[in-house]
């Protein structure tokens, strides 16, 4: 059972992904199981959107207001300070959009866990803790939810049928369910009789989710953290720019070569003499600036350089199908 804020924790984590996937795949092949209370759904979906922002917009909002201070200066030797914060402001939300499928991808994870629905059994434990002021409410504050979850896991490991299922409960709450002053990764005392450390195991923090799987899989889980390694980073400003700069000559090129060969054929189609001259010295310095260009070898090839275009270019801020030249 993994508490709300593990999941959200691990949800802005840029290298997320690694995890999350990893523990898709665990769960696919039958050895591990999430059991995931309604109220984890709940919380989960009810924070996206403010952490979503807060990774999003306010990221973006911080790098406009750099840009727009050195915009005001006016010496020289700051431009290569204002294009590096030109080319983060442009990268930085994409970064933080990319985060944002960690959320649909823990969301996934958690619909596909055993739901877990409370009964007046855990609700009137959680009563009783309430009134005999145990943890998680021993810091006099509205803690229904987290102790409700509590119960549940207390629950899912009394009616175990397995000798072989070994049960963890992870939280990276430390106020509410860890031992105080003290090391953060061992359970408060009001609870620590669920955790026997064979069968039932206490972790903190998304490091704690990690090691969980880990110890119980071992070697195994290890090779599909590996496998699942793929952190992809966003293209840079300039890294687009470029790569549009190369389709646009490429374009351009074919259909440079194209009117000048109609143009040589007779077919002038209202080019001028001196529009066609315009033409070749055009291309010679296009090649000269790129000495790989080269004509289009297949319909299907011409096809991807305009598409490519046309995609660059909408992500620069282009409509889709902007193809002039």
């Amino acid at each position: 059972m993994v508490d709300t804020s593990v999941w959200l924790d691990l949800a802005k984590r840029r290298d997320g992904q690694n995890l999350i996937h990893a523990i898709g795949q665990v769960v696919l092949d039958g050895d591990v199981e999430l059991l995931v209370p309604a109220l984890v759904i709940d919380e989960f979906e009810r924070n996206r959107a403010r952490i979503e922002q807060s990774m999003t917009t306010s990221v973006a909002d911080r790098f406009k207001m750099l840009k727009k201070d050195l915009e005001d200066l006016s010496a020289e030797w700051h431009r290569p300070a204002f294009d590096a914060v030109a080319g983060l402001a442009h990268e930085m939300p994409l970064i933080g959009a990319m985060a944002m499928r960690n959320f649909t991808d823990i969301l996934q994870l958690l619909n596909d866990g055993r739901p877990m629905d409370d009964s007046e059994v855990e609700r009137s434990r959680v009563v009783q803790r309430g009134l005999q002021k145990r943890a998680p409410f021993h810091r006099h504050k509205n803690s229904v939810a987290d102790a409700l979850l509590i119960e549940l896991y207390s629950t899912a490991t009394q009616d175990t049928t397995n000798s072989d299922e070994r049960y963890c409960f992870v939280t990276s709450n430390s106020d509410d369910f860890s031992v105080q002053r003290g090391d953060q990764r061992h359970p408060h005392p009001d609870i620590a009789d669920l955790f026997n450390e064979m069968t039932s195991r206490y972790f903190y923090q998304v490091e704690g989710l990690n090691a969980a799987i880990a110890e119980y899989l071992g070697e195994d889980f290890e090779e599909v953290l590996a496998m699942s390694d793929f952190q992809e980073d966003p293209r840079t400003l300039a890294e687009i720019l470029e790569a549009e700069r190369e389709f646009f000559d490429r374009v351009w090129y074919e259909r440079s070569l194209l009117h000048a060969y109609r143009y040589e054929e007779g077919n002038q189609d209202g080019i001028t003499e001196a529009q066609y001259q315009i033409s070749v010295k055009a291309q010679e310095r296009v090649k000269a600036r790129r000495p790989d260009l080269r004509p289009v070898e297949s319909n299907f090839e011409w096809g991807m350089w305009n598409g490519k275009l046309s995609t660059l270019r909408w992500v620069l801020g282009s409509e889709w199908d902007f193809l002039d030249t």
